[in-house]
């Protein structure tokens, strides 16, 4: 059964704050590669089980906290793009839960890491922006500020977009096969049995 928000049961309820403590804890623990992340797959199955309005609002405080406390340093002016771009993609798992429903085709593995890749490269591009306009902040007039936002932050798009394409493949149904039995349900999109 698809969890809302205004009838949380106590296992819900613990399960969203436990997987909001290990979203914030991945975010905020220092990685080998700073867009190799599994924050975006958290965000997105937090959305996609107890709904978009969540998924948004933990994408959204997961990204505020990181803005002052990343061991990447402060996100300064990016702050504004990264909590707008990671709550999108906790609603855009809302979506997916409310879409899904009774169908098929919401046990395909590359759907989701398809999903996955595309969430993650409107994130980048939000996040460019920000680049963008820190730019234009200092005097790069707009379209050269953009370009070269865009251009220097390719390398690191592509990694992102790369490993959140395997991270989402590969475990998107088993995690939601473990929160359907921590939570004692499914969500309502889950109509056919999860792929082995």
């Amino acid at each position: 059964m698809f969890v809302h928000m205004k009838a949380l049961a106590s296992r819900p309820l613990a399960v969203l704050t436990i997987l909001s403590a290990l979203c914030l804890a991945i975010q905020l623990t220092p990685r080998p590669l700073p867009n190799v992340e599994f924050t975006s797959l958290l965000v997105f199955i937090v959305g996609s089980f107890f709904g978009g309005f969540i998924g948004c609002i933990l994408g959204s405080l997961v990204m505020l906290a990181n803005g002052f406390l990343s061991p990447w340093g402060l996100a300064g002016l990016m702050l504004p793009f990264q909590i707008l771009g990671m709550g999108l993609v906790g609603f855009a798992g809302g979506l997916y839960g409310k879409t899904k429903k009774n169908s098929v085709v919401a046990n395909s593995i590359a759907e989701t890491g398809i999903l996955g890749a595309f969430l993650t490269l409107v994130y980048d591009i939000i996040t460019n922006f920000g680049v963008s306009v820190s730019l234009m902040l200092t005097g790069v007039a707009p379209l050269p500020a953009i370009i070269t936002s865009l251009i220097s932050g390719a390398p690191f798009s592509l990694i992102h977009v790369g490993s959140n394409l395997l991270i989402f493949s590969a475990t998107f149904f088993p995690l939601t096969r473990a929160m359907e039995e921590l939570i004692g349900g499914e969500p309502e999109w889950r109509s056919e049995p999860l792929p082995t």
